[in-house]
């Protein structure tokens, strides 16, 4: 198999071709999070409802909620809001929530753990099971162990997150007592504790993700052990190992790890469901809280974190590229 070279990506290349590359892809970000920007403040103002008499609620007087309405701004036009909002976003303020009158930024810094560890310890859970499952898949082609796995993958395909989570929910802590049910501990009171409570919603959320990077894990090296350059060093005499380690997973690294990075940053932007399940108090909670009440400010600063976040892991994973194959460079 001849892997496909990433766009943007060429052999050959100059020194500066990296800096170069970083600094154009660092360019493109702006266009980016300003078209995200348009879209989830339109999406955000041109819901049904009032902002101010969600705050207020039911029983609030005309009055108040007008006067509200002034105070936040929300009696002005669109355009004058938005152009409000993103130049203070230039400058590093996403605003101030309205219902916890606290800066949207440190919202995101309070919430932000959690995601980011329920995240990472869903995909290290799902990237070990899934490479090792489709790698020995993938040798033991047509085997009872082979189809074994590929129907456990279809399950986790089918099967969604919430439903699973509830599932692990019922047996593992409501009948089992393994683990608590919905009770998040920090790490700050130890990493023993703080695994054991994001666990089940770990495994919830990255289920789906293990099959898909275990379905093309199996995909990519059976193609791999039956090219060309592998039949050809079998017959030079290298032994198996060294062909498998050096050459066939070697180069099954690179469409592994763009499934891989397209995994987590599903798994970062999808985690709501999950987290409100199982009570972890990160992004995903955050944001459902924000839209239930109409705290517009701190849903389009969400947003707008997660595609940042997303377009540093698309950058990450580009660059991975050359660190697996140092015969791709940067283009210039």
């Amino acid at each position: 198999m001849t892997s496909k070279p990433p766009a943007g990506f060429s052999s050959g290349g100059r020194d500066g071709s990296m800096q170069r590359y970083l600094f154009q892809r660092l360019i493109l970000v702006i266009p980016v999070l300003f078209i995200v920007s348009v879209v989830i403040f339109s999406i955000v103002h041109l819901t049904p409802g009032d902002a101010a008499y969600s705050i207020l609620g039911d029983e609030a007087s005309q009055p108040k909620i007008e006067e509200l309405r002034e105070r936040l701004g929300l009696n002005l036009a669109p355009i004058v809001q938005y152009t409000r909002w993103i130049s203070n976003v230039v400058r590093g303020n996403l605003g101030v929530s309205f219902l916890r009158d606290y800066p949207v930024i440190d919202l995101i810094k309070l919430h932000i753990k959690p995601t980011l560890s329920l995240t990472l310890y869903s995909m290290a859970i799902s990237i070990s099971i899934a490479l090792a499952l489709g790698i020995l898949s993938a040798k033991m082609q047509g085997t009872v162990f082979d189809h074994g796995i590929t129907t456990f993958t279809m399950f986790g395909i089918s099967v969604p997150g919430f439903l699973l989570g509830l599932g692990l929910m019922y047996l593992f802590a409501v009948y089992l007592r393994w683990f608590p049910v919905a009770s998040y501990k920090d790490i700050s009171a130890g990493l023993g504790p703080h695994l054991r409570s994001i666990t089940l919603p770990a495994v919830s959320l990255g289920m789906m993700h293990y099959a898909l990077i275990m379905r093309m894990t199996r995909t990519t090296v059976i193609e791999i052990l039956n090219s060309d350059f592998i039949m050809l060093a079998k017959a030079k005499g290298v032994s198996e190992f060294a062909i498998f380690v050096k050459h066939a997973l070697r180069n099954a690294m690179i469409p592994i790890i763009t499934v891989i990075g397209q995994s987590f940053i599903s798994a970062l932007s999808g985690a709501a469901v999950i987290e409100s399940m199982f009570g972890v108090p990160g992004m995903g909670q955050l944001i459902v809280n924000s839209i239930n009440r109409r705290d517009y400010l701190v849903i389009q600063g969400v947003v707008l974190f997660i595609t940042l976040l997303n377009v540093v892991i698309s950058l990450i994973v580009d660059l991975l590229y050359c660190v697996l194959d140092p015969r791709i460079r940067l283009s210039h």
